[in-house]
């Protein structure tokens, strides 16, 4: 057999009730409650912790802080107390310093048959505390002989367990008893060795084979260590290297329209009509992006920047190089309200050059509708802008050269593709976030785009004063609104969508419309009101009621939360702030600091706030910067949590955290690129375990064939 081949185990795909001890009952559970179906799964079902067995606590020493204790002891008494549910079987061990009662619940008969009183014992459990004395619930006893034959040398692994599996007996330690026999009928020719031998050489990273072994069963915390290592790094490096393939194959691959020329339209707009000057940031990534549609293969870009950091402006631009090589774009809003001011602005600025603009949404008039399709299908209509409207089959372009789709995370993989078939040859894809993406996340989430980062806000632009009010401060904010009021600005105040049903929503959101008119009385003060259940024709009549100064106060959900821009609006209240998250948070924020003025973010909360709220609160008050929000945001809650990234597959790593784990995800980053420089198809006779590898992994993420 060549060396480099993968070597594939029969045993490791061997039914899980083959396994000594398993048999068909137990193979259910453990199929139902851990999806562990054959001896493999059981390999690769990791403890989440460690306990080190070898150290003895005494019995005086014991304090609350402690998450586990095992003390070593003479079992003085045993007794049966209470009646009925309250029946438990009370113990009592005594060492050199002192007594600790042991309690049992459930199992009463089968402990009282199994334990002798004045045999010295091993007690392993979590501490508590009665009338200051401390106690044990369900303690592990062992005698000191068990103890020993146990071979208690080293760090005993605690596996994650359901609470069904506990009650029919497949605990913690019963799991373990299971990974003991699996080691028992595994050899090292079953764990087949996938990386590249020169790469496990260089970053010195011990066998498979034994990193599996230590994983579960370590002689030592060093030896754990190493061996997570070892599967962290294979966890990141072959996410990293199925991403970097697909996005290699679909640079030499994907046929994409050529965009040769910048030409009048581009060039006109930006030395007669544009609004202000790019930034450095922005004219670094309209470069990024001329130069992938310049080069025959399909655009699959993800354009991130903060809140105001002008990413519409580059995507107009964008547009114009599209229209220069005589193509159409279109652009995609999640909501009506955004669409409609992409539409306002875009109709705005490109008036004087007299390109056509169009507006299509689901509220758009049948006539009108007929209209824009048919004119689309001739060619008048340049751009397109819209919401989900734009991807039905009835919308079809003479020659759609680029698809924007803006705050990606708010669209499916599905809807997307939709615009991947508007065009005989894909049309090139833009996709634009306005919710920073830490680096870690971009680099698993989305490693298989391209993508380009606006870093700097245009100049002139205030930032953001953020502070945090409790309840009982609220007659001191209502005084500093009136305040700005009486200044001539305008006030946000947003509600939070807590009630699962829709129609508790719309009355939590007008008992906050009673309470801010009670404080803002009419005819002094004027109100408009935004939520998700108004018609959309009343909704844009009162959006706009607030944009043209007709109303000093928007109440609303978060229905604003992207895109609305009011340069007069100076202040943001948030009602109920800890019941939101981080980014939304800063979305909410970004709504206003877009004046020449300086504006305020008040975080209104009531008093009793938990810990992860309060973390939240904090980081709003201390940083404007999106990308250490996005960051902090990350850490508190973790991947899986954040929104948009689950359903791109790629963040289902067992042990690896990209949080904790950022250094060694950079290090498998650059390794796996370095690898694909070489051998971009893995053909490479020492590269062939790693393709027989992925190839035979069914894991993987398809989230760069549509972005």
């Amino acid at each position: 057999m060549n060396k480099y081949s993968a070597i594939k185990s029969t045993v490791l795909s061997n039914p899980i009730e083959y396994l000594k001890g398993v048999g068909p009952l137990r193979a259910d559970l453990l199929k139902k409650e851990l999806q562990i179906f054959t001896f493999g799964d059981l390999l690769h079902h990791y403890p989440y912790r460690h306990l080190d067995r070898t150290k003895v606590q005494v019995i005086a020493q014991i304090n609350p802080a402690m998450e586990y204790v095992q003390v070593r002891g003479i079992l003085l008494s045993m007794e049966i107390v209470g009646e009925k549910r309250a029946r438990r079987l009370v113990a009592q061990l005594r060492d050199a310093t002192g007594i600790i009662e042991l309690t049992w619940f459930q199992g009463i008969n089968w402990v009282e048959k199994a334990l002798m009183i004045g045999q010295e014992y091993l007690a392993f459990g979590k501490p508590g505390f009665f009338l200051g004395k401390p106690q044990i619930t369900h303690p592990e006893l062992e005698t000191l002989r068990e103890a020993n034959a146990a071979g208690k040398g080293f760090l005993e692994p605690i596996y994650p367990v359901t609470e069904k599996l506990k009650a029919r007996g497949l605990n913690a330690k019963a799991i373990g008893k299971l990974m003991q026999q699996l080691f028992l009928v595994l050899e090292q020719k079953d764990i087949g060795e996938f990386l590249p031998q020169d790469l496990i050489e260089k970053e010195q990273l011990v066998s498979r084979w034994i990193s599996l072994q230590h994983v579960h069963f370590p002689p030592s915390a060093e030896h754990h260590h190493r061996a997570l290592q070892r599967l962290k790094f294979d966890e990141f490096f072959i996410a990293q290297l199925r991403m970097g393939m697909l996005r290699s194959s679909r640079h030499r691959f994907s046929r994409g329209q050529v965009f040769t020329t910048v030409g009048n339209h581009f060039n006109d707009f930006y030395h007669h009509h544009l609004p202000f000057p790019l930034t450095g940031a922005q004219k670094r990534v309209l470069k990024e992006l001329r130069q992938d549609m310049g080069t025959g293969k399909q655009m699959n870009r993800l354009l991130q920047g903060d809140v105001g950091s002008g990413k519409t402006i580059v995507a107009l631009m964008t547009m114009l190089i599209a229209l220069d090589n005589g193509f159409q774009s279109a652009i995609m809003a999640p909501t009506e309200i955004l669409a409609r001011q992409h539409a306002n602005q875009f109709m705005e600025l490109l008036h004087p050059m007299g390109i056509r603009v169009a507006l299509l949404t689901g509220s758009t008039r049948s006539a009108e509708r007929k209209k824009i399709l048919n004119d689309l299908l001739n060619g008048s209509i340049s751009i397109l802008v819209g919401t989900h409207a734009l991807i039905e089959d009835v919308v079809q372009f003479k020659n759609l050269g680029l698809a924007v789709i803006d705050e990606q995370h708010k669209f499916g993989v599905a809807q997307r593709a939709k615009l991947w078939q508007k065009n005989t040859i894909p049309p090139h894809m833009l996709v634009m976030t306005a919710t920073p993406i830490p680096r870690t996340l971009a680099m698993t989430a989305y490693g298989d785009l391209d993508y380009s980062v606006i870093d700097e806000l245009p100049p002139g632009r205030t930032p953001v004063l953020t502070v945090h009010r409790l309840d009982d401060a609220r007659p001191q904010v209502m005084d500093f609104i009136r305040s700005e009021i009486a200044l001539g600005r305008q006030v946000y105040f947003i509600f939070p969508l807590i009630e699962e049903s829709e129609k508790l929503q719309y009355e939590d959101l007008m008992r906050g419309y009673e309470n801010v008119k009670a404080w803002f009385p009419e005819p002094q003060y004027w109100i408009s009101m935004v939520h998700g259940r108004m018609p959309a024709e009343q909704k844009e009549i009162n959006m706009q009621r607030f944009v043209n100064k007709d109303t000093q106060i928007m109440v609303s959900t978060t229905v604003i939360e992207v895109g609305v821009n009011v340069p007069n609006a100076s202040v943001m209240v948030i009602e109920s702030a800890e019941k939101f998250g981080l980014s939304q948070l800063h979305q909410l924020r970004g709504r206003v600091g877009r004046g020449a003025e300086k504006s305020y973010c008040i975080l209104l909360s009531g008093s009793q706030v938990g810990k992860e709220a309060k973390d939240r609160l904090s980081v709003m008050c201390s940083t404007n910067d999106g990308f250490k929000i996005a960051e902090k945001d990350l850490e508190l809650r973790g991947p899986g949590d954040i929104q948009g990234t689950r359903q791109s597959g790629a963040l289902d790593f067992k042990l690896a955290d990209i949080v904790k784990d950022r250094e060694l995800l950079e290090r498998t980053k650059l390794k796996a690129e370095a690898l694909l420089e070489t051998d971009p198809d893995l053909r490479k006779q020492e590269n062939t375990a790693l393709r027989e590898f992925l190839q035979a992994d069914k894991g993987g993420t398809v989230w760069g064939k549509i972005s």
